[in-house]
């Protein structure tokens, strides 16, 4: 039984996903592509690096490599 569990969390997919940050000019601070296994990782992911970045207070969207709008402010 531990064996198929393993193998199932070894077969994962993997989705990539587009962060950009804007400053109120318009201008693209951030765009940076990165992979999460769903929606709700690269949400998280996505909140992580704009924190990190230091830029979450400005404009911002990440979307799925099929256009889905995850995160935006």
């Amino acid at each position: 039984m531990n064996e198929k569990k393993i193998r199932r969390e070894e077969m994962s997919i993997l989705a990539i996903f587009t962060l950009t940050a804007f400053e109120p000019s318009g201008k693209k601070i951030i765009d940076e592509t990165f992979e999460a296994e769903s929606e709700t990782e690269a949400k998280e992911k996505g909140i992580q690096l704009l924190k990190e970045k230091e830029v979450y207070e400005k404009k911002h969207r990440c979307v799925s490599s099929t256009g889905k709008l995850i995160l935006f402010k």
